[in-house]
């Protein structure tokens, strides 16, 4: 249903992000928790990611099924992405014509929401419009309530893209590297769900993110463990996390050497700090994660997956 509940830019891009850095797939729910919104604020953004092509929905749940979605690593390119999705979303681009030939925002909104047959009331429409249009720099306030047309061209936000596809290929060949071609070949069925998460932590920990590239890599890692498990025929039934999932490997016979096994715990108790709030042990407070640590995750990540694929290869024991 277009329109139908207010939302904001910065929740738009948010939710994508969570989704994002959540393997690509989430519910309502998870991402409210992210956000530490509500349900009912989450949906609506979600819900606009969809309407603005960024997400697909499957009944409740979210999916980042545009390549777009990939260039999230930071604002000018979450500006951009949005920027380039609102260029193809037709309530915007009604709304941007009709503000033109009215020059009243409360104008524009009521006959777009007539026009789009929006749900959402008229003060509703020009908010979330208004919202997305200065987020992307497609409109621009001159105060009073005025607005008018960024004047800046798109080939700007285009080229904001392009270089960050270009900082994403140089990282996925990094990645690669590190990995080497063994565990490439190994993993070549598992590009979405290892080396590309492998290289958007890379991106994030080189833009001194340490929080989201532990995410990223993390999720890799927990993606590798669970294919890992299918070809070694491990149950993972009732384990949840990177930790538990191992624990699966040595019981109740021995599938990963105990070293390796303690390095995935390492990679799993950082990413606990980084994911799960509060800690008693320190003072109910939360832990930092340093900048150096975020970079230093991905190398170890890159080494625990090469090291377990050799394992299983029958190659000389490294780590």
């Amino acid at each position: 249903m277009p329109l139908a509940a207010p939302t904001t830019a910065e929740q738009v891009m948010a939710a994508i992000e969570a989704v994002v850095a959540n393997g690509a797939t989430a519910e309502a729910d998870m991402v409210a928790a992210f956000l530490d919104s509500t349900p009912v604020r989450a949906t609506a953004a979600l819900d606009m990611a969809v309407e603005l092509g960024l997400l697909t929905k499957h009944a409740n749940t979210y999916k980042a099924t545009n390549p777009l979605c990939r260039y999230t690593l930071n604002a000018d390119q979450k500006a951009a992405v949005l920027r380039v999705a609102l260029e193809a979303y037709q309530p915007f681009n009604k709304f941007r014509e009709r503000l033109v030939s009215t020059a009243d925002v409360s104008v524009a909104a009521k006959q777009t929401k007539t026009l789009c047959g929006l749900t959402a009331d008229r003060d509703e429409v020009r908010d979330t419009l208004l919202s997305l249009g200065t987020y992307g720099h497609a409109l621009v306030t001159e105060g009073a309530g005025n607005y008018q047309l960024e004047v800046g061209s798109l080939a700007n936000h285009l080229q904001v893209l392009a270089a960050a596809c270009t900082e994403l290929m140089a990282a996925e060949g990094r990645i690669r590297a590190q990995l080497g071609p063994a565990a490439e070949q190994v993993l070549r069925d598992q590009r979405d769900n290892v080396i590309v998460p492998l290289a958007n932590a890379l991106v994030k920990a080189n833009n001194r993110d340490g929080p989201g590239a532990v995410q990223q890599a993390g999720n890799a890692v927990e993606a590798h463990i669970d294919a890992l498990a299918v070809r070694k025929v491990v149950v993972l039934t009732g384990a949840k996390g990177i930790i538990s999932k191992l624990q699966k490997f040595e019981n109740p016979t021995r599938q990963l050497p105990a070293k390796l096994v303690q390095v995935g715990t390492y990679l799993g108790s950082i990413r606990n700090a980084a994911d799960h709030g509060t800690d008693p042990h320190i003072g109910n407070t939360r832990w930092k994660i340093r900048d150096a640590t975020g970079l230093e995750y991905v190398y170890v990540a890159c080494s625990f997956i090469a090291a377990t694929i050799a394992f299983e290869r029958g190659d000389p024991a490294e780590i």
